[in-house]
């Protein structure tokens, strides 16, 4: 017998419903998430501005309020020369601390260059 077949028949068995520990959190909930991790876009903003010298930052959360999810735009002269995994190492430096309290990070990391040359496409 194929092991697949095995897993696709355990998947039978899984239920998804009120008795299920997996549920979408409620608003009091996320709010109770993001007081006990302390991330919030203002301070992600402010470390990234003071530590990497940032021009432009835009933070995103994408977790419905709950601070564990997130996307930024992040624009810092320091990122000249550098590959993405290197720019993206540097920003996971400075926000390591963060980054340990939340569920997912995205960086999207720009020269100033590069964020006008983006600006003007559109």
């Amino acid at each position: 017998m194929d092991p697949r077949h095995k897993l696709y028949k355990s998947f039978d068995k899984l239920s998804v419903g009120e008795s299920s520990n997996m549920s979408a959190q409620t608003g009091t909930a996320a709010a109770t998430a993001q007081a006990e991790s302390g991330v919030t876009i203002e301070g992600l903003k402010e470390k990234l501005v003071r530590d990497l010298g940032a021009e432009w930052v835009e933070i995103e959360d994408l977790s419905g309020g709950c601070g564990q999810m997130f996307e930024a735009i992040i624009v810092s002269p320091q990122f000249a020369k550098k590959t993405t995994l290197a720019r993206h190492r540097l920003v996971n430096n400075v926000l390591k601390q963060e980054i340990a309290l939340i569920h997912a990070w995205s960086p999207k990391c720009h020269t100033p260059e590069e964020w006008e040359k983006k600006k003007a496409q559109g």
